[in-house]
Formats: C-alpha cells, structure tokens, sequence
C-alpha cells in the first residue's frame, strides 16, 4: 500500500496546512475556505470514508464556505471604520496653549507633545495667552492651525 492510502488524514492535514499557508500569503479569504474543505476531508478520512467520499465532503465544504462564508468575512474586512493616523488625526482635538498663539505663530500642547501653532485666518482674538483651550482646525506642514473654543475651557 502507499502512504496515501494509509494516512488519509494527514494527507488531509498536510493540504489544509499548506493551503493556510498560502492564504497567509494572498489574504484573500479563499484559501482560507479551501482549507476549510481540507479539514472536512480530513474529518471524514477520520470517520473511515473512502477516498472518493473525503473528496466529496472536501469539495461540499469548500463550496459552501465560499458561498456562504467568504463573502460576510470579506465584508466585514473591508468595511471596517478607517482609522485616522498621522496629522489627519489630530484635526478636530483639544490643546492648550502654552506660549502666545496669533496669526504669525505660537505653541501648543497638542496629544502630548509641543507644537508649532497659528491662529485661523479669521481669528476672533488677536493672541491666544498661555492657558486658552484651542481646537485644531487643519494641519499645515509642521503647524497646527487653531481656532479658540469656548472661553470656559481657559485653563491656567
């Protein structure tokens, strides 16, 4: 007899595994299924099927995990809120300011670092004293663009 024959189910397990691998590769969600089917011709190689019985469930189970649950996972994948990172993420956040912020310049604490920081184009004061809450309303190179909030959140 030939080792197939007599280790059906780590034939099985040997596909599955390398079918794994090469989703780990592509990341595509379909390998991921074939392996799925890998693991039902394993299991059924386990339960003493025949060899055209294990492809039968193999390919049973691929197709249905393709049908049925690729495409929620693919889905659900891609439709994940995309995370702010960098500058972006920093627009819209609260920071005080800790040297005299106008038109021309000035600095904040900003996320917990220093930053170099200018009043809006159309500023409501002429400088913003060390201790007044800002907003950030864009980021410009190195800068962040600020406009006051509400004079209640004047720390100092």
């Amino acid at each position: 007899m030939s080792w197939l024959t007599d280790h059906p189910v780590l034939f099985w397990l040997g596909l599955a595994l390398a079918l794994g691998v090469v989703e780990m590769a592509t990341l595509t969600f379909v390998f991921l299924m074939l392996m799925g089917g890998a693991l039902g011709g394993a299991l059924a190689a386990g339960l003493g099927l025949g060899v055209v019985g294990q492809v039968l469930v193999a390919v049973a189970v691929a197709l249905l995990l393709l049908a049925l649950v690729r495409p929620v996972v693919v889905r659900r994948a891609r439709s994940g809120d995309a995370t702010l990172t960098g500058a972006a993420a920093l627009v819209g956040r609260d920071a005080l300011v800790i040297e005299t912020v106008t038109v021309t310049g000035g600095r904040i604490r900003l996320a917990g670092e220093v930053w170099s920081a200018r009043l809006a184009p159309v500023p409501v004061h002429d400088a913003l004293l060390p201790g007044y809450g800002v907003r950030v309303q864009s980021i410009d190179g190195a800068t962040a663009v600020v406009v006051p909030t509400l004079p209640e959140m004047r720390t100092s």
